[in-house]
């Protein structure tokens, strides 16, 4: 974990660990607070970021078979109306619109009282009922399924406590939508979409995950059952990285989602739902970012390799021009993890230092550093970001044009695995599998304030045995856990076999789950 002394190279002074995230989003230049309370600006490198995220996401997706729509930002009060469970665990955080028009009064700007809708909007906060709506008209037959849609799109929570990328009253993400004609088609493709999201969170974000049943107090308003993926970020808390909802007929009983089978029987569609957000790219932050700023995987980098020629007013600054856009060209004609290699030159009127020091905190995975003997050597030096140091001192190497250029797609892919094998080691080293009791729980973890998380320790994952208590017995737990601002994680997919007794009821253990705190 970042350390408060060697952050102050970004802060400048004494830093906690959110006082770190805040500064590698200021220093990576990656999003601002916005002029709207809650909500942010994502800067071109945050978004260029997202955009690399989306295409690898996007290309996962389609190649499950789903197909792109849209739907409208704007939901009829009346469709939540329909499924009051859905609807009570959203009801906090609705923005609704209840007028259409503005008027000029004494010079001012006013909602105009006579504007004011039949019925009011809800601005999405998910779309499972107004996309419920469009099934039930695209469904008739057993040949219509199974339906499978993704929606990339924005949607509002209307949050009290908000942190950039991690919770803001707008973010930006894909909603999974799909219907079938039976309850094992339905769960089966919500596990397949719980994979694709670990495949993708370890394989293109480095970021390793435990994937799992989400316990009944934790689910989706409306699901029968809800999986997540969760990742361990450096101050030890976790992220709910994405999740997956089988949510049974109660969607399509609500809406009428209906299909006649093939014995010309009309019966309920069972659903599912799934999604991740741009809160991924804070995940990305807390996962892998350093002292010096964030290092990103190779695989979502916007620029990968960026080429700072060292230029000083003098003759041959136009020849380590003509040898850095050799390589700028050269590099981008290879291929890096399946995609072009992507390069770029950097021309900008600064002063190299400065602009060195802004790609290292922005956490390009390779920054090369071209000045007048590298180019009358015909040679490269660079630097890894994963490996950017050895102590205090910079590390470089020195490279042959040509060997530089074949080598440079191994070496992305070598920074790609580096960060996800030391992400990794960081989670497996952290999760504890000794604590059997709740007393010792609460004596791992300590007491913690609701208000107060500037000065909290590191503190792993507990992985305990569980009984799956419900109801008022859970309704316990889940007040015993709040006491230490603790929560359920997940039920992991992969189970031990660890027999016991549960840390809670004492009952027998049928299973482990994970505890934490978490974003």
């Amino acid at each position: 974990m970042p350390n408060a002394l060697s952050v102050s190279r970004m802060t400048g002074n004494r830093s906690t660990f959110p006082q770190w995230y805040q500064a590698i989003n200021r220093e990576a230049d990656l999003s601002e607070v916005s002029p709207v309370r809650g909500c942010m600006i994502i800067k071109p490198w945050g978004y260029g970021v997202w955009e690399e995220m989306q295409r690898d996401l996007d290309r996962r997706i389609k190649d499950t078979g789903h197909v792109n729509a849209y739907f409208p930002l704007f939901i009829p009060l009346s469709f939540f109306a329909k499924e009051a469970e859905h609807v009570e665990g959203f009801a906090k955080e609705m923005a609704v619109v209840t007028h259409h028009r503005l008027k000029t009064v004494d010079g001012k700007l006013e909602v105009d009282p006579e504007a004011r809708l039949e019925e009011p909007l809800i601005v999405r906060p998910t779309s499972e009922t107004i996309i419920g709506d469009a099934f039930q008209r695209w469904i008739q037959s057993h040949r219509d399924l199974p339906l499978l849609i993704n929606q990339w799109a924005n949607v509002v929570r209307w949050e009290m406590r908000t942190r950039l990328f991690l919770r803001t009253s707008e973010f930006l993400w894909q909603e999974g939508h799909t219907a079938h004609a039976t309850a094992d088609d339905a769960r089966a493709e919500t596990m397949k979409m719980l994979e694709v999201y670990r495949a993708f969170s370890e394989e293109t974000l480095a970021m390793p995950v435990i994937a799992g049943e989400k316990p009944e107090n934790e689910r989706f308003p409306g699901a029968v059952a809800t999986y997540s993926i969760e990742a361990m970020m450096q101050d030890g808390k976790a992220l709910q990285a994405g999740t997956s909802h089988y949510l049974g007929q109660n969607f399509a009983r609500a809406q009428n989602i209906r299909f006649q089978s093939a014995a010309g029987e009309l019966e309920y569609c069972h659903t599912t739902s799934w999604g991740v957000s741009t809160r991924l790219i804070g995940g990305v932050v807390m996962t892998h970012g350093d002292d010096d700023g964030l290092r990103l995987p190779p695989a979502i980098a916007p620029r990968q390799i960026v080429i700072v020629p060292m230029l000083r007013d003098k003759p041959e600054d136009a020849e380590v021009l003509a040898f850095g856009e050799a390589l700028s060209k050269q590099l981008s004609a290879t291929t890096t993890l399946g995609e072009r290699t992507r390069a770029l030159l950097d021309t900008r009127a600064q002063r190299s230092a400065d602009k060195r020091w802004e790609w290292i905190r922005r956490g390009a995975p390779i920054l090369v550093e071209l000045g007048p003997r590298d180019a009358a050597a015909g040679q490269v030096t660079f630097m890894r970001r994963d490996a950017l140091r050895n102590g205090d001192k910079i590390v470089s190497q020195a490279m042959p044009l040509a060997e530089f250029v074949a080598r440079a797609p191994a070496l992305l892919a070598e920074i790609q695995a580096s960060l996800f094998a030391e992400a990794k080691a960081r989670l497996d080293a952290n999760i504890r599998t000794d604590i059997a009791s709740f007393d010792a729980l609460a004596e791992y973890f300590g007491a913690a304030s609701e208000d107060d998380e500037e000065g909290e320790a590191f503190k792993g994952w507990v992985r305990a045995p569980w009984s799956r208590p419900t109801g008022a017995a859970l309704e316990t737990v889940e007040e015993r856990l709040k006491s230490l601002k603790l929560t359920l994680r997940n039920i992991p997919l992969a189970q031990t076999g660890a027999g016991g007794s549960c840390l809670f009821t004492g009952a027998p253990a049928v299973e482990e789950v994970l505890i934490a705190r978490a974003y």
